[in-house]
This record gives structure tokens, sequence and C-alpha cells, in this order.
């Protein structure tokens, strides 16, 4: 199948083995020891002799002769007991080393095994192949790096799913790549069950749940031994179906290009490091609630078309939806973005929620395309608001919004509703040459009074049409049958 055939790295051997010094080496320097030590012994035994009369010093030569001895016996003793210790060591270790090749010779040939099933035309053999990888990795903590990439590169293959589940509304060929027809010799149904356990491995060891607090004395059993933490993922242009990644750790994780069929599950994982979706494909239901982005957010020029739930998510790092395209509901309400978060050039065709979201960094929406509701109601903004050339088809809900820093709107179309009741603006609001064409309240605005209005203006008002503004804004008729924008001066402040 043209598989990732790499075979994985050996481990190194055990430490310290490795091959000893001559026996000689030990040896030599043994003897010369020895020899110095019954010498020593010996002259210092005897360094007062000749304060001794005669015969007594023949009898102390004797005893220093006897004692120098022993003590060479001993020292003798000594070396010999450290070179029976030393030969001891090696042997130990040349078991330890023999035993290491083994294994690592085992571990080669089960991992080599089960790559040549995943290349076998039989389904059954390619399932056998996966459970293969997943027991050596489980046993082999060095090795489930590796075996990740392999079931990633597998599910990378060209795959074409069933024709009753690729039913996508719509979908453009550009947006679905990386995805061919599946071989003749693989039957889609069958390929569909073995792809379907490549993905349950790699969630069965990437959901990871909180281990339960000590209860007494006894401490429970840690529930996420089966964990593979810090698992990258590289799924580049992939085709996964009904993937559920719910309650996963996933360390680096490249979805770019990938084609989901089905429902998409991501709810309450974690990504520990960056997520691309850039230019993926969800052909059903996107499911982000709660999940928890550390890292960079990618979804730029991204396809939803079905729903798109974000409700909660936290974006720590930077998060992209440029140009992405949501023709379902896109909901992100109390969602958090610590750091920019890039909607320029997205198409919400539905409706797209963001009531009570955070906006810590910049919030660029700049000449997106709201075609439904666009509901931001109690958001937060507390860097800068930018929904320049932005184009409000529909209702524009921003009741009770908070904008801190600067809030551009200029450029603006707003052909709906607009709604900023309650609203405060705490920086400079921009609201040039900004079109309103439907209803507009403002009641309750707070913060307008300095608000650059040059150039905004309104269509004439249709019966029954309800538009409020702040006592600071005044509207001037036009001869074209356009109303323009601006703000009072103080004279007509004072007759007012």
């Amino acid at each position: 199948m043209g598989l990732l055939r790499r075979s994985p790295r050996p481990s190194a051997p055990p430490p310290g083995l490795r091959t000893p010094h001559s026996v000689w080496w030990w040896i030599v320097p043994g003897a010369l020891l020895i020899g110095v030590a019954a010498w020593g012994t010996v002259q210092w035994l005897l360094q007062d002799l000749r304060q001794l009369p005669v015969p007594q010093q023949i009898s102390a030569r004797i005893e220093a002769m006897r004692t120098g001895l022993a003590t060479a016996a001993g020292v003798g003793a000594a070396v010999t007991l450290m070179l029976a210790v030393r030969r001891q060591r090696h042997q130990e270790l040349t078991a330890a080393h023999t035993t290491h090749d083994a294994a690592e010779r085992r571990v080669t040939e089960l991992y080599t095994k089960a790559i040549e099933q995943l290349g076998n035309a039989q389904a059954p053999v390619r399932l056998g192949g996966l459970y293969a990888l997943e027991r050596l990795a489980q046993d082999t903590p060095a090795l489930r790096q590796t075996v990740v990439d392999v079931i990633c590169a597998y599910l990378r293959m060209p795959y074409q799913a069933p024709a009753e589940e690729a039913r996508e509304p719509g979908v453009p060929r550009g947006a679905v790549g990386g995805v061919a027809r599946v071989g003749a010799r693989h039957d889609p149904q069958e390929e569909r069950q073995v792809r379907l356990t490549a993905q349950r491995i790699l969630v069965d060891h990437l959901r990871y749940r909180p281990p339960a607090g000590r209860r007494g004395w006894r401490r429970p059993p840690d529930p996420n031994v089966r964990h593979w933490p810090g698992t990258r993922l590289d799924l580049t242009g992939a085709t996964l179906i009904d993937l559920s990644l719910v309650g996963c750790r996933i360390g680096e994780a490249e979805f770019r290009g990938a084609r989901f069929v089905g429902t998409a599950g991501f709810g309450g994982a974690v990504f520990t490091g960056a997520a691309r979706f850039g230019g993926a494909c969800f052909a059903g239901a996107a499911e982000f609630r709660g999940t928890d982005f550390t890292g960079a957010a990618e979804f730029g020029e991204t396809l939803f078309c079905g729903d798109a739930e974000f409700g909660k998510a936290r974006f720590t790092g930077p998060a992209w939806f440029g140009e992405a395209t949501f023709t379902g509901t896109a909901w992100f309400g109390e969602a958090a973005f610590a750091a920019t978060a890039g909607f320029s050039g997205a198409t919400f065709t539905e409706e797209g929620g963001f009531g009570e979201a955070t906006f810590t960094g910049t919030a660029e929406f700049g000449n997106a395309l709201f075609t439904g509701g666009a509901w931001f109601r109690k958001a937060a903004f507390a860097g800068a608001a930018r929904f320049g050339e932005v184009t409000f088809a529909g209702a524009a809900e921003f009741g009770e919004t908070l904008f801190t820093g600067p809030a551009g709107f200029g450029g603006a179309t707003f052909a709906g509703p607009a709604w900023f009741r309650e609203a405060a603006f705490i920086g400079v609001a921009e609201f040039r040459a900004a079109t309103f064409t439907s209803t507009v309240k403002f009641s309750g605005a707070k913060g307008l009074g300095t608000a650059e209005l040059g150039g905004a203006r309104l269509a004439a008002a249709a019966d029954g049409m309800v538009r409020t503004f702040p006592p600071s804004w005044r509207v001037v008729p036009g001869a074209d049958g356009w109303q323009t924008l601006r703000l009072t001066t103080v004279g007509e402040r004072g007759g007012d």
C-alpha cells in the first residue's frame, strides 16, 4: 500500500555494557599492589632493628617477614575478590545484553510483521495488523508515537467512503483534498471497518479521565493506564468517518485538508499543542463544545457543511477562522478567546452566535458575511473589535455588549435589524460609511458621544420601522432619499 515501513529505532543498550579491558590490566596492578604492601610492611616493622641485640634482630626479621607475607596474602585475597566481583558483573551485563538484543529483535520482528499485515489485501489481516501494533505500543512506551504515526499514515491513504455516507450538500472538490477512489482490491465496506478500527484505537489511547481523589488511606487506581500522553496526530488529508475524540488529550494535531464524514466530535477535548484544521471539510455536524485549545487553533478556509458547535470553547492561543464557510448554524456562545480571534472573510450562511463570548485580544471580523442572524448579545471585547466592511444580511444583535477597546464598524452594511441597546463603548466607536437599511436601536447605549460617523447613512424608513439613536447623534435628510448620521453641534445641544 506504500505504507510507512520504517522499523522502530532500537533502544540503547543497558548502561555500563561495554567490552571489558583485558584481565592483564587488573593482574599487573594487583601484583604490584601485593608486592608494595609486603615490602612496605616489612620496612615499617624493621625501621628500628639496629637498636636490638643480634639474636633479637634475627627473630624480629623472621617475624617481620611473616607479617609481610600475611599482609601480601590479605591484599591478594582482596584483589582476587575484586576480580571475581568484576567477572560476575561482566557475566550479568553480558546476559542483560543478550536479553536486550533478543527483546529488540522480537520487537522489530513484530513491528515488521504488523506493517506487512497492514498492506495485505484481506481486511481481516489488516485488522490483525492494527491490533498487533496496538499491543506492541501498549507494552513498549518508546514505540507509541511511532505506532500512532503508522496508524495515521494508514488513515491518510486514499479512500472514498461508500455512496450512502458521502452525501455532502454541494461540497466543492477542492475542499476535499487528499481523497481519491479506493483501489480495486479493497472493498469499500470492508475498508470502512478497518478504518473505524484504526480510529477507535487512536481514541482509546487518547481519551483521558481525571483521576479520582483519595478515599481514606486508599488511593484509587489510575483510570488512564491505557492513555498515551503527549501523542501527536498527523491526519493531513485523511478521510475520517464519525470520528469522536470527545474527552481526549492530544498534543500537536494536524487535520489540514482532512475530510470528516458524518459527525465529528471533539467536545471536552484538550489540545496541548497547535490544532490545525485549515482547509478541512466537515460534511456533518462539528462538535467542539467545551474544547480547550492550549496552542494555536487554525480553521482557515475550513468548510462546515453541518452545524458547528464551539460553545464554551477556550482558545488560549490565536484562533483563526479566516475565509471559513459555515453553511449550518455556527455557535460560539460563551467561548473565550484569550488571544487574537480572526474571522476575516468568513461566511455564515445561517445564524452565527457569539452571545456572552469573551474576546481578550483583537477580534477580527473584517469582510465577513452574515447571511442569517449575527448574535453578539452580552459579548465582551477587551481588545479592538473590528467589523469593517462586514455585511449583516440578517439581524445584528449587539445588545448589552461591552466594547472596552476600539470598536470599528466602518463600511459595515446592516441590511437587517441592528440592535445596540444598552451596549457600552469605552473605546472609540467608528461607524464611518456604515449603511443601515432596516430597524436601528441604540437606546440606552453608552459612550457614543464621540463616535466617528463620517459617511454613515440610513435608507428611507418603511412604515412601522423603529429607529432610536443616542442623543448626541443627528439624522440629516438627504436629497437622494437617503439620510446621513452626524454628531450634534454645541449649539444644537444647547437648543435641545
